[in-house]
């Protein structure tokens, strides 16, 4: 099945959509080097192939779907490139945001429209590297996925909720997720339905509803509504990482935590995820000078 849209703006496919990619192997997502983009998902239908591409002119997007789940794809696919989101919602108070959003005019958030896809890879992240989570989601999905429907080679559609549920705990391990991440995601897949229902709530409803689920906090909840809603102020708190680069780009202030984030995003209430990404674009971060959180994996012990 295909289709052909135009949206009326412009459209940096890569800006919008790399958000869903987890890792440079990851098996549900590929970037061609003919500049198509590749994902896979289970749809309410089933699984589905959706190959996304910008035309010559620039302006038209082709998008061709496989798989039971193709109608589905195509249906979602303006959202999935961003056509309900808002970027001209956030008024920069800060230069660099303005120029970089001047930069960046393809930018806009993605609406996949799926929550579980998006919430097993963010659980798996909690708390590790990120090439440890990367690695945990490619080998559980290899193994435990099934084969994308379509011509692309090498690319899985995510196990059903049931095939999570019962994937033996020694697997687990093997691919270095420890019995706390296990145990959430198995918490999570037993009341997937009840999940996905929250697709249709407000962005901050459905967060409420994830983090009902014992080991989903704030910091997976924004993750996967990020992701799922295209939600413009799902902004990650509890991160590593994000609290010094934004407090370093918004105040010079490498060393600041999640207050000093919340404070000086507070002119962009509504929109601060959008703010964030313009802030991680931009370029501007603090040096490197603590060694990276050390990498265990635990398959080997």
């Amino acid at each position: 099945m295909t289709r052909d849209w135009t949206p009326p703006w412009p459209l940096d496919l890569a800006l919008v959509l790399t958000p869903l990619r987890r890792g440079p192997a990851d098996p549900t997502y590929r970037a061609a080097p003919d500049g198509s983009f590749w994902r896979t998902s289970r749809t309410p239908q089933g699984p589905g192939t959706l190959r996304v591409v910008v035309g010559r002119d620039r302006s038209e997007v082709r998008a061709q779907a496989w798989g039971p789940g193709a109608e589905w794809l195509l249906d979602g696919l303006p959202a999935l490139l961003g056509a309900a989101d808002d970027p001209d919602a956030l008024t920069p108070r800060h230069r660099l945001l303005a120029i970089t959003r001047h930069r960046r005019p393809g930018l806009r958030l993605t609406r996949t429209g799926l929550v579980l896809e998006s919430l097993i890879p963010s659980v798996l992240e909690q708390k590790v590297t990120t090439d440890e989570a990367y690695r945990a989601w490619r080998l559980l999905v290899r193994k435990y996925g099934e084969p994308a429907p379509g011509p692309m080679t090498g690319l899985y559609v995510v196990p059903e909720p049931r095939t999570w549920a019962l994937i033996p705990s020694w697997e687990w391990h093997r691919a270095g997720v420890d019995d706390k991440r296990a145990s959430t995601i198995l918490r999570a897949v037993r009341v997937a339905r009840r999940l996905e229902e929250a697709v249709t709530f407000a962005p901050e409803q459905a967060q409420r509803r994830l983090e009902l689920v014992p080991g989903i906090g704030p910091w997976t909840s924004a993750e996967t509504i990020q992701r799922s809603h295209g939600a413009p102020d799902a902004l990650t708190v509890g991160d590593l990482h994000l609290p010094g680069i934004v407090g370093y780009a918004l105040a010079g202030d490498r060393d600041a935590d999640d207050a000093a984030m919340l404070e000086l995003l507070a002119p962009y209430a509504g929109q601060r995820h959008r703010a964030a990404r313009l802030i991680l674009l931009s370029g501007r971060v603090p040096a490197r000078r603590k060694p990276k959180m050390p990498r265990v994996d635990i398959g080997l012990l």
